[in-house]
């Protein structure tokens, strides 16, 4: 008789880190989008319009959610005795997400005028 093969559970961690990450970097290519179609304009007063101060805010808060899946997915990676899948998709979503808005951010440092 043969004997069942244990399977280890996916992590919790590793599962969040995964559904934030996916998450914020669905919202920031969204953004990226959006921003291509927004009319670009010279007036220092369309910098502080509310739609371009809101647009700000939510690229800061898609990478704030980036860096707590990458925290999430490191924890999932250092737990044992659970499947690692979830934790490492988390982590490199992550860390590719917060590459490019780290990117958009030196990019938009660099274009302005000042």
């Amino acid at each position: 008789m043969q004997r069942p093969i244990p399977t280890q559970p996916h992590s919790g961690l590793g599962i969040a880190a995964f559904i934030i990450s996916l998450s914020a970097d669905t919202l920031l290519l969204g953004l990226i989008g959006i921003a291509d179609l927004m009319e670009p304009t010279h007036d220092s007063v369309a910098t502080t319009s509310a739609p371009t101060v809101l647009f700000g805010f939510i690229v800061i808060f898609a990478t704030l959610a980036m860096v707590l899946a990458l925290a999430l997915g490191i924890a999932a990676l250092v737990q044992t005795g659970r499947h690692k899948l979830f934790g490492v998709l988390g982590t490199v979503l992550a860390a590719l997400g917060l590459i490019s808005s780290l990117l958009l951010f030196l990019i938009g440092i660099l274009t302005m005028e000042g």
